[in-house]
């Protein structure tokens, strides 16, 4: 977790410090593709650990609990479903973001 931050604070600085900015020297244009980059980036990201932390929680239940394996199915699919449209809604953002350059 405190790489993602640093990476973060690193990615922050870059875009915001005036003497690296792109809107200076390309104009505001410029920093859309790379916006939409970083937004299905994160998104994905933040969903393929979501993932990860649902599955990882529904294996250790059923570990603890195998006649319960049957009823965590529906919430299971149901939470990776929502988890999953959610990425989406971010890959939709970011197409439409790119298309306006």
């Amino acid at each position: 977790m405190r790489t993602v931050s640093f990476f973060l604070a690193m990615l922050t600085t870059i875009l915001v410090s005036p003497g690296l900015s792109l809107a200076e020297t390309a104009g505001a244009a410029a920093n859309i593709p790379l916006g939409a980059g970083i937004a299905i980036g994160i998104g994905a990201l933040g969903g393929a650990l979501g993932q990860g932390k649902v599955v990882s929680a529904i294996a250790d239940a059923i570990g603890r609990n195998p006649s319960a394996a049957g009823k965590m199915n529906v919430p299971l699919f149901v939470g990776l479903a929502l988890i999953e449209s959610l990425v989406i809604l971010a890959f939709v953002v970011a197409y439409g973001l790119a298309g306006k350059v």
